[in-house]
């Protein structure tokens, strides 16, 4: 079986009560602080019209990734009022999206072969759109764990959870 020549980068905000927000980056973008900054702007908005209970009291987890850690992007969150939910480095392990949505996007996409960037785009935002709420539950009970686990071990690196 071959890989699909199609390439699409997908950026995803959750919550516990499911999707909140997703876009797709544009072919060729290169994915730095300004670029970021904007991506939050838009997941504010979006917080804001799809979860006004919470608006004003979210908190942010992402990875360490260099544009999420860059000064730009830190100053936007801090003049936001978002605080960060911090991320160990060198543990993708404990965040979310590698052990919960990953998984729940590449299952119902393995084994096709799209041949466009839109039908790629479909299938992912219909794979997202049918995750259910109840697994959003189960993946911060899960992250949770996790983290009281990586707590428990005062840091050390173990290999499976």
């Amino acid at each position: 079986m071959s890989k699909s020549k199609v390439k699409v980068m997908l950026i995803v905000f959750f919550d516990i009560r499911g999707l909140v927000h997703h876009e797709f980056v544009p072919h060729g973008t290169i994915i730095n602080a300004k670029f970021y900054v904007e991506v939050l702007k838009r997941l504010k908005q979006r917080v804001y019209r799809i979860r006004p209970d919470i608006a004003d009291d979210w908190k942010l987890h992402h990875d360490n990734a260099p544009a999420h850690t860059a000064f730009l992007v830190t100053c936007f969150l801090t003049d936001s009022k978002v605080p960060m939910v911090p991320q160990p480095p060198y543990s993708p392990d404990v965040a979310p999206p590698d052990f919960f949505l990953f998984p729940h996007l590449k299952t119902p996409l393995k084994g096709h072969h799209f041949g466009t960037v839109d039908k790629v785009k479909e299938a992912c935002t219909k794979a997202l759109k049918d995750i259910l709420e109840e697994a959003y539950h189960d993946a911060f009970d899960a992250w949770k764990s996790r983290w009281k686990q990586c707590i428990d071990a005062v840091g050390a690196y173990f290999e499976a959870f």
